[in-house]
């Protein structure tokens, strides 16, 4: 039974950090370098991420700096950006990278508003899904003999709250994230 909780708690944790992850790559009008983590840059036939090749600063709330340790690499990350759908085109000296974020605009922010919405009902039928498999599992468990009747109520009741406390957290990363688009 306990195994069976641990296992639906470290799988629910796991659809967090996927939200949580996919939230910081959603540009909110500010510059904000977890935007870069999806793109890979061709570094000698490697596709290797951004970070891993140049140092990546905010200079400005609306500006990102990318400085690459190796200056030959500056048009690889150039081409790079502008093929991702970030949607941006970056300014280069040759030496340094700049990423200007232009404000929102109304209808973007109701879009990304939108599009966030889509990914917290994502994650919270996967946390939905997690909790179906575990009752699944505790029913087969009570089948075999290994729980009694009251064990198995009170291993469900767990995974109740359990997906309640899941699905709460993930209301809370989308307000967070909703609040930031929103904001002018």
């Amino acid at each position: 039974m306990k195994e069976v909780l641990a296992r639906a708690e470290e799988r629910m944790n796991k659809s967090i950090a996927a939200l949580s992850e996919e939230y910081a790559s959603i540009r909110a009008g500010r510059a904000n370098p977890a935007v870069l983590d999806k793109i890979r840059v061709d570094y000698y036939g490697t596709p290797t991420p951004i970070q891993q090749i140049a140092a990546v600063a905010v200079s400005e709330a609306r500006v990102l700096t990318i400085q690459p340790w190796d200056i030959s690499a500056c048009h690889s990350i150039e081409r790079a950006i502008m093929t991702s759908d970030l949607g941006i085109n970056p300014q280069s000296d040759g030496k340094i990278i700049r990423l200007i974020f232009p404000p929102l605009t109304e209808e973007r922010r109701r879009e990304l508003s939108k599009e966030i919405s889509k990914f917290a009902e994502e994650c919270k039928i996967a946390v939905r899904n997690i909790r179906r498999d575990a009752m699944e599992k505790l029913k087969a468990q009570k089948k075999n003999s290994e729980l009694t009747e009251d064990d198995l109520k009170q291993a469900e009741k767990k995974t109740q709250d359990l997906t309640d406390k899941f699905c709460k957290e993930i209301d809370g990363l989308y307000e967070k994230k909703h609040k930031e688009i929103m904001e002018i």
